[in-house]
């Protein structure tokens, strides 16, 4: 069996194992997901076997094969746990360190966990699968494919910071990552988001921007989130009873703007869904920004809300582009958009005056001749405010030519 190659170990609950290691393949995406790929490709021997333990995971080959790892979500699944209770009862034991707190259960085997909030939100264990997807791409690529969709925008160091208090909708992290990406910012710090990180819904919908929910920081509290940050500033739609600046989103991103030019690390933070952020946590902002909204109808969706501040941002920041631009087009400017066409020459429009003016002139339509003057600056007038492109005018030179020969179904000859 080759090194990297999936041996499945013989246990009451079948465990895939990586050939040559004798260790189970989650344990080997989470050391490369938190320590960085290298750490783990010396005892695979080569980038190439740690490829195939990593596709495994990520395509989830593990449920063809009834075989799941310990700490996984998959493993969880397969064992019929769907609760918190569930979970206690199938241990003999949990203590929890920080408290001494022990939860006993009618199952076997002992558990350990930091607190009673880590058992809350992680009992149902880890989404390796997930992590695998992320830590392949750096395998392969070497680089954050976040940073590969923003190279001409600036990179997640280059932007604020976005961080999301206690989210409640996978789905709204979808989106404001979707919305991130379209105006350039892919730093996603995540605060405690109520049904646990990383999360499957939330990448689904960020539809083609999952490199953002791949890349985001998960933090346990508001003050780590911001711990490394000289500057933030938080959104809110209701008066705050705290001395401090108040901005509007184009004053807020141009401040943003300008810190990070001189070096400083930022952020936006946003608050809840439901109820916003709480004034202890509008404190540690050093800033307000407050988005101007119909006073009867305050109400935005959290993705809208960073869509806003996005568009300001790639405003200030540059680099954007009047929707998409393939490797094959050239960037849309705004005002009036030609194509591949260009304006008309002077010489072309004298040319089609001449052409339509002689064919009237031939048909007599200036008659009598005393009001050709006064036509003739009129249909010069009306053609040069047109602006006519060079295309427009050979059509128009072709409509002159047809009608004048009566080519087709020939007009019917004046009594």
């Amino acid at each position: 069996m080759m090194t990297g190659e999936i041996e499945l170990k013989a246990t009451p609950r079948a465990r895939p194992l990586a050939s040559g290691t004798g260790r189970e393949v989650a344990s080997l995406v989470a050391e490369a997901h938190e320590t960085g790929v290298e750490a783990v490709v010396p005892g695979l021997g080569s980038r190439e076997a740690f490829e195939r333990v990593l596709t495994y995971c990520a395509e989830q080959r593990c449920v063809d094969d009834r075989a799941t790892c310990a700490g996984c979500r998959l493993r969880t699944q397969a064992d019929g746990i769907t609760t918190l209770d569930g979970f206690i009862a199938r241990q003999a034991e949990v203590r929890v360190a920080q408290s001494g707190a022990r939860l006993t259960g009618e199952g076997v085997g002992q558990v350990e966990v930091d607190s009673l909030d880590w058992l809350a939100r992680h009992w149902s264990g880890e989404e390796y699968w997930f992590w695998a997807r992320r830590v392949l791409r750096k395998l392969r690529y070497g680089i954050r494919q976040a940073d590969e969709l923003f190279e001409d925008v600036g990179s997640a160091e280059a932007g604020p910071a976005v961080l999301l208090m206690e989210p409640q909708i996978p789905e709204n992290i979808g989106m404001v990552a979707r919305a991130m990406g379209n105006f350039g910012l892919a730093g996603l710090r995540v605060v405690q988001p109520r049904d646990g990180w990383p999360n499957e819904k939330a990448r689904a919908v960020a539809s083609g921007a999952a490199a953002i929910i791949d890349d985001a920081k998960l933090y346990d509290g508001l003050e780590d989130a911001v711990g490394d940050l000289n500057w933030v500033v938080a959104t809110t739609a209701r008066q705050r009873d705290m001395r401090k600046p108040v901005m509007t989103p184009a004053e807020a991103v141009q401040e943003l703007h300008n810190r990070i030019s001189r070096g400083e690390r930022c952020g936006i933070l946003f608050g809840r869904e439901r109820h916003g952020l709480q004034t202890s946590e509008v404190a540690l902002a050093d800033a307000i920004v407050m988005i101007p909204i119909n006073n009867k109808f305050a109400s935005l969706n959290l993705a809208q809300a960073v869509l806003l501040l996005g568009y300001e941002w790639l405003k200030v920041a540059g680099g954007g582009s009047l929707g998409r631009v393939t490797s094959y087009e050239r960037p849309v400017e705004s005002g009036l958009h030609l194509g591949n066409d260009r304006p008309a020459t002077k010489q072309e429009l004298v040319g089609f005056f001449e052409h339509l003016e002689n064919e009237l002139e031939r048909l007599g339509f200036f008659h009598p001749e005393g009001r050709r003057h006064v036509v003739v600056r009129n249909l010069r007038t009306m053609f040069t405010r047109l602006a006519p492109t060079e295309q427009e005018v050979r059509t128009l030179r072709g409509i002159v030519a047809t009608l004048a020969r009566g080519k087709g179904k020939a007009r019917k000859a004046p009594e």
